[in-house]
């Protein structure tokens, strides 16, 4: 990686983060104007990521087939035997045969894609950094505090547990974000029962702490990157939430860490990411602890 330092006295970052925010144009706004190299305040400084392990071990990424839960007894005890397993030693796995159909996937990456090529002065009156809006797009939600700044737009919406209203929604991207929400959130029902039977619990109990009744959609964009060996799209973290849905396109990149290793997840067609959060993690480890100290 070649960086100049010859103007390192006269660099000052928070102010061309300041002047980028400012565009309202994102990252696609820097594709749209021909850069040809990335912006400083994008360039990856070797100290803030590992570098990428290459594995010479093979993993298998787990992936559970949902197809017959509601019907068969003896299917669901083991499928939720394979949730429980992946979701201890992985914290990660795909779904398949989840009843959200294939037409609904894909419009959905259709409708995050019609979004972010819209013009920019359409995009412009969404773009917010105002935690309080149902629905926002900006270029890195930690803007002005993360260290590295990640070559991608994103869309944020607020769908549960007030869903919002429709003129608080894009045109371009609003039936089928309502949609497919409202799928997941079933879906998302249907996994809390599969991870509370999994740890011992009644199928509801999760669902009682309210794991349930809330759900943010966000839609990633991650235009071509003219040095994309300089610039991450996603910086390595961990999802602070109960549960992520993860719907990937067919161009990959998406890595989990196991077992000191990063790991590609493939792109399977109409399968789903799930990504078993740092608060699910907290709240099942206290529960477990309760358990155990009371009862043995």
């Amino acid at each position: 990686m070649e960086v100049d330092n010859t103007n390192e006295a006269k660099y000052d970052r928070k102010a061309e983060l300041q002047a980028f925010d400012e565009t309202k144009a994102g990252v696609k706004g820097l594709v749209d104007a021909g850069i040809t190299k990335v912006p400083r305040i994008f360039v990856q400084p070797s100290k803030i990521e590992d570098s990428t392990i290459h594995s010479d071990k093979k993993f298998s990424f787990p992936v559970v087939d949902l197809d017959g839960i509601k019907e068969d007894p003896i299917k669901r005890k083991k499928i939720v035997q394979e949730v429980g397993h992946a979701s201890e030693t992985w914290g990660f796995f795909q779904v398949i045969n989840h009843g959200i159909p294939t037409h609904v996937l894909e419009e959905m990456k259709d409708g995050v894609i019609r979004f972010f090529e819209e013009d920019t002065e359409l995009k412009k009156q969404w773009y917010s950094r105002d935690v309080s809006k149902e629905f926002k797009y900006n270029s890195n939600f930690d803007l002005f505090g993360a260290p590295v700044t990640n070559w991608r737009d994103t869309f944020s919406a607020t769908i549960a547990p007030i869903p919002p209203k429709p003129e608080e929604l894009p045109s371009v991207c609003r039936d089928i974000l309502l949609e497919y929400t409202n799928r997941v959130m079933e879906l998302g029902a249907t996994l809390f029962e599969l991870l509370s039977e999994a740890i011992g619990l009644e199928p509801n109990h999760l669902k009682d702490l309210g794991c349930t009744e809330g759900l943010l959609a966000l839609g990633h964009y991650y235009p071509a990157c003219p040095q994309p060996e300089i610039t991450p799209g996603t910086s390595k973290h961990a999802d602070n939430d109960f549960l992520t849905v993860l719907l990937q396109d067919d161009i990959g990149g998406l890595q989990v860490r196991h077992q000191n290793h990063w790991v590609d997840v493939p792109p399977v067609p109409g399968a789903l990411v799930v990504n078993i959060g740092d608060m699910l993690q907290a709240s099942v480890t206290f529960y477990l602890s309760y358990h155990l100290y009371y009862v043995g």
